[in-house]
Formats: C-alpha cells, structure tokens, sequence
C-alpha cells in the first residue's frame, strides 16, 4: 500500500511517500480502507520534532478519518465487514475517565495513523456511522470532535435544550466562548449551536467572523482590532462574562480569558497556539471568580459515540476549507502551517 512516514521530524518536508505491505489484522482488530483524513495543529509539531520525544520514523501520521472495513481478524463478527466507521484517535480508551496510559495507542503517533491507503484498528474502538453523516462530515470529527465534546458535554454540562436540569452548572442559555477559528473553535460553534447555546467567537479577520455570524455565533469580535477582545465581550455581554470556555490559545492570552469568565464559569484549556509568556500571569481571577480550569486530551470511544449522535440528530455539517488530494499531503501541511485556513483541512484517500 501507498502510504506517509514521519520521517526524522526535523520539519515538514521529512514527509515521506512508501510503499510498504498492506497491514493484516490480527485477532480482535479490523482493517479499515481509508477514505479521507483531517490534519489537526499537532500533526505538525510531530514533523517538527516538537510533540514530545520523537518518534519512530516510519510511523504513519494523522488521527481523524474514515473509511470502511474490508478484512476483520479472528474473533471479529464478519458483518461489520463493509461499514462506514470511525474511531478514537485513543484507540484503547473506550470509556471512564482519562489515564496517561492512553497515550500508548494514539493514532498518528505511538500507533500508525490514517495517512495511508489502509488502517488496523481494534473492532472495540470502531463506531459504526449512520447513514446521514457523509464521509467528509465523518473524518472530521474523532480528534477534534472528541475534544469539543469532552469540553463542553462531560466537562462544561452543557445540555441540549430538552435535556437542561435545574442542578446544571452551564445551561444552553448561557455563553459558550471559543477562541480562533480552526477546526476545534468552529467545531465548537457549531456544536454548542445545536445544543442551543449563545456562542461568542474570536479571529483577526472579519471575514471569517462573518462567516461565523453564518453559522449562527451571536457574538463576534476581531481580537487584532480590539486587542482588549475580553473587556469587548463583557460589554457586548451585559458585564457577564461566558460561563463556558474552550480556550485554544493558551498562557498568552488566559488573563484575558479569566477576565472573559463568568463566576463559577469553566474554562477549558485545549491548546497553546497563541505562543508562551514571558512573565507569569496573574491568576487572582481563578480565585476571585471561583473559575475551574481544566485541561482536555481529547476524549474516549464513548464521548465520540455520543457525538456521532448528536451530528447525526442535528444534522451538523462540520467546515472543511480546503481538500487536498493524497499525493498532495505536504501542501495540506504547509496550508496548515500558514494559519489562514477556517475550519478543517482534509486529504482524500480514496
């Protein structure tokens, strides 16, 4: 098979095409024909050597993706052969609460990932997709997905409208924030959306906020053009600030996101893409507000099922920018490097 290796992770263009045998699932595993994958931000810090120690050079990347089972190993019912699936890019978290341990089969980085034409996955991590979740929708959603399900679902309480108790911490009426506009944020958009949250969203151009104002954000506002994009929100907010945040920016901006937090808000800290400071930050707020700040590593089998319900039942269509083709790999990362694109970027396999 045709498939991508890592490389030494110097950087992006230690990409590699091979060829090498097609895999063979062994007892209790599936193989799956790869149809399309996504890239996520860490995809690239792994060819840059800056995702942990290296790792093995011929790893293959990438842990979104879908695709359909076409071999089953012994133990493995034959039905499944033939569907559309996906799976945890934590293959061996299937439920419960998170472990360090996971980290052992990740997809893309300690086991091989959905860069190539085939994948072997364990039958207890495959979710099999309903009918009216396509393809592109589908390789979308089990990293970044995952992650934005955990934040506000398991960790922000966040309910559908028809499922709000009176005990909630965070109802559907409150303001769910999300910072930048990459997969992760407008993912977040679009879910918190359907669970019948206000949004509020940030980017440095206004033509992206205008296209979140398309996808139902109630609040937008450019962080280049107002740089005290907190004091903004708590303006436009009645001086409340969100009760939810997913904060994919990081230490340079979290004094500005503790001052953007509602009391008793949560925040919920998914990625560093805004750099490190050079000082220490005042965390009187998290204090002050009775904030609770919380760090999300994607997310189990059981929190993707749960959301391949709720994509499926509010038929969400997740953002791809842009879709390049399998022998064009190394432009989708440049793209993804560039930090123009709105939503995903995808890479068609078959």
């Amino acid at each position: 098979m045709r498939a991508y290796e890592i490389g030494a992770q110097n950087g992006l263009y230690d990409l590699c095409l091979v060829n090498r045998p097609a895999p063979l699932p062994k007892a209790g595993e599936v193989r799956i024909r790869v149809i399309a994958a996504c890239l996520n931000h860490r995809d690239l810090l792994i060819l840059q050597g800056k995702y942990g120690p290296k790792k093995p050079h011929d790893i293959i990347p990438l842990s979104d993706g879908v695709g359909v089972v076409d071999m089953v190993g012994e133990g493995v019912d034959d039905a499944i052969k033939g569907k559309r699936i996906i799976a945890p890019h934590f293959v061996n978290w299937t439920s419960g609460p998170y472990n360090p341990a996971i980290f052992a089969q990740d997809l893309g980085v300690s086991r091989h990932g959905w860069l190539a034409e085939y994948i072997i996955i364990p039958a207890t991590a495959v979710i099999i997709l309903p009918d009216n979740i396509n393809d592109d929708s589908a390789a979308c959603l089990a990293a970044a997905g995952t992650t934005v399900w955990h934040a506000l679902s398991a960790f922000g309480e966040v309910k559908p409208d028809n499922e709000v108790k009176p005990n909630d911490n965070v109802k559907s009426d409150e303001l769910v924030l999300t910072l930048g506009t990459g997969g992760v944020s407008i993912l977040a958009l679009q879910i918190a959306k359907a669970m019948g949250a206000r949004v509020a969203i940030t980017s440095s151009s206004d033509e992206k906020l205008a296209k979140c104002t398309s996808l139902g954000a109630d609040m937008v506002i450019n962080y280049r053009d107002n740089p005290h994009w907190d004091e903004i929100l708590l303006e436009q907010n009645g001086g409340m600030g969100a009760s939810m945040i997913l904060d994919t920016a990081g230490m340079m901006s979290l004094e500005r996101t503790l001052n953007a937090a509602a009391p008793n808000g949560k925040i919920a800290m998914i990625g560093a893409l805004a750099g490190q400071l050079d000082h220490a930050p005042n965390l009187f707020a998290i204090i002050g507000k009775n904030l609770t700040i919380k760090g999300i590593t994607s997310g189990s089998r059981d929190m993707l099922a749960e959301l391949v319900h709720h994509v499926s039942k509010h038929n969400i269509t997740p953002i791809i920018d842009k879709k390049f083709a399998f022998d064009d790999a190394l432009a989708a990362y440049e793209y993804l490097a560039a930090g123009d694109h709105m939503g995903k970027l995808m890479i068609k396999i078959s």
